[in-house]
């Protein structure tokens, strides 16, 4: 017998079956609508990384993974805008008991009541410092270029980052909105997930006070840490394989190649995930790199496989095909650092027939 799926498995499995999947093509086009961040906020599933404490679930990685996979095989785009929130959901949840933001913000955030972005892919840059922040008046001012803005009009709040004289990384929440020293670009059109309403963001001379500070570290500190984080495969890869899979399961000649590609998807997200639980982050990437790899690898077969099996009607816009090869070609390059990119091509490049590996 098997054990039921914990609450917040079946919750996002309601929320992908009534709310995200029926609408995916349409919020493909038009973007992602308040009425999907209500169903969210409203499911606990933004809490789910969350202290208890706090009104969160804190559930065990395990869960996590597995409603990451269940939203991103539903919307993509919508998968995309709420994981920005539990970055600054974990910084608060790690910061010392008692700092003012964490006792002003975790908990709406963990509850639900909130949604957060982030600000701070741009600290990967360094020695180039995007954004940089200064001591002035009692706070902080920040001045430069956050290139990547994801849920703009959709989140409450943001978590803004830049690197101060000192080397040091400074982390700091702000009302994700047009502000005096703080102006948004028109959204980015883009190849894929156009519908998460990404943004840049120019700050100049944009203040904070003290009480706005959840972390400050040393770079190299926060670095060392943040390195490591993307060696591993996403979720949502494994998210979109599996509907691109099913997808397949409709077409009885693709019922197959559906079967074929689902053992290789069962045996990839185990070793994944395997690797993910090792208790020190730091180590194994090389073989993290290549299970990432063969993640890739088997998300292009399947959404590829939906394409050729929809044939010219996986062309047209409504069609569910095209968008999973745009969302997997999305996931190729989020978050991807010089050593993820490295890795990726010489596996692309490497002698044999594309796909072979794993």
């Amino acid at each position: 017998m098997t054990a039921p799926p914990h609450p917040l498995v079946s919750r996002a499995g309601r929320l992908a079956a009534e709310v995200l999947a029926p609408q995916a093509e349409r919020v493909d086009q038009e973007g992602v609508p308040a009425g999907s961040i209500e169903a969210l906020k409203r499911s606990g599933l933004l809490g789910v990384s969350a202290p208890v404490a706090y009104g969160g679930s804190a559930a065990p990685a395990a869960v996590v993974r597995e409603t990451a996979e269940i939203l991103a095989g539903a919307c993509c785009s919508t998968w995309f805008v709420q994981t920005q929130h539990h970055t600054p959901v974990l910084t608060l949840a790690r910061a010392e008991a008692g700092l003012p933001v964490r006792e002003r913000l975790l908990g709406p955030l963990a509850r639900g009541e909130l949604l957060s972005g982030v600000a701070y892919a741009q600290l990967r840059a360094y020695p180039r410092v995007p954004v940089r922040v200064s001591r002035e008046r009692g706070g902080w001012r920040f001045d430069g270029t956050v290139p990547w803005y994801t849920g703009w009009g959709l989140n409450d709040v943001m978590l803004l980052a830049g690197v101060t004289d000192d080397a040091e990384a400074l982390f700091v929440f702000t009302e994700a909105r047009e502000q005096p020293g703080l102006r948004p670009s028109p959204p980015m059109r883009l190849a894929a997930l156009t519908a998460s309403r990404t943004v840049s963001l120019e700050l100049d001379g944009l203040w904070l006070p003290d009480d706005a500070v959840a972390l400050r570290t040393p770079y190299e500190t926060w670095a060392a840490t943040d390195r490591p984080k993307n060696a591993n495969a996403s979720p949502a890869v494994f998210g979109v394989t599996a509907a691109a899979l099913d997808l397949l399961d409709t077409d009885p000649p693709a019922r197959e190649t559906s079967r074929v590609l689902r053992a290789r998807l069962d045996e990839v997200r185990r070793r994944v995930y395997e690797l993910a639980d090792h208790p020190a982050p730091s180590e194994r990437i090389g073989e993290r790199l290549t299970a990432k790899t063969l993640a890739y690898d088997l998300m292009r077969a399947a959404t590829t496989a939906a394409v050729v099996a929809g044939g010219g009607r996986a062309m047209d816009l409504g069609s569910p095909a095209q968008r999973l090869a745009r969302e997997g070609m999305f996931l190729l390059i989020q978050g991807q650092t010089a050593a993820v990119r490295a890795a990726h091509l010489g596996a692309l490049g490497a002698p044999g027939p594309a796909g072979a590996r794993g």
